[in-house]
């Protein structure tokens, strides 16, 4: 790969050295790895089935959001996390007192895509995977997070709204006035009052 770079050697592009012409390779295979369909269903398969839902208070702001203060260090499995504490952390972060992050396990998902792309293990291969590395830690698990983060939202809203509306029938279907007996009367306009 080196003597293979060194034919792309252009100072008047801003490429001065071989390194500088592999880091260049390294940053478009970082580009397409992220954009590959097949890694990235692979990786929201990962993200859904091993993430994990991390809240840390942001600094300085314990005091102030003291309310907030189960989340300060809070860690737990995103699948399982019920509806009610994804959107008090989510609040919490728009708030300005916690930070929210969902994260895979890094090995897990490196091996996933060195998997995908990484054919051998001579010194092309070396560059392959490097370049897969740092596609998963600068683009990938940053996309990743995203779509996991709106993927929990959309979750714990519709829990919320199914819990709410729950809760509104059984109260819109209660007796008024509990177990108490009443007496009402009908003011039958036409037929005159019973």
């Amino acid at each position: 790969p080196v003597r293979e770079a060194a034919s792309f050697i252009d100072p008047e592009k801003g490429v001065a050295t071989a390194a500088e012409a592999l880091a260049g390779a390294r940053d478009i295979l970082a580009e397409r790895f992220s954009e590959d369909q097949q890694a990235r269903a692979r990786m929201r398969e990962l993200y859904a089935r091993s993430g994990v839902l991390r809240s840390r208070v942001t600094a300085g702001k314990e005091e102030e959001g003291a309310k907030f203060r189960d989340y300060f260090e809070w860690q737990e499995p995103a699948a399982g996390a019920p509806s009610h504490r994804i959107l008090a952390i989510r609040r919490g972060e728009k708030e300005g007192f916690l930070t929210l992050r969902i994260i895979a396990p890094e090995e897990e998902a490196l091996g996933l895509l060195c998997g995908l792309f990484v054919k051998g293990e001579g010194a092309a291969a070396q560059q392959v995977r490097l370049a897969a590395e740092d596609g998963f830690k600068r683009l990938l698990s940053l996309a990743m997070e995203t779509e996991s983060r709106l993927a929990l939202k959309e979750r714990a809203d519709r829990e919320a709204i199914r819990v709410f509306a729950a809760n509104l029938r059984e109260l819109l279907l209660a007796p008024p006035l509990g177990g108490r007996n009443m007496l009402a009367i009908d003011p039958g306009f036409r037929t005159g009052c019973k």
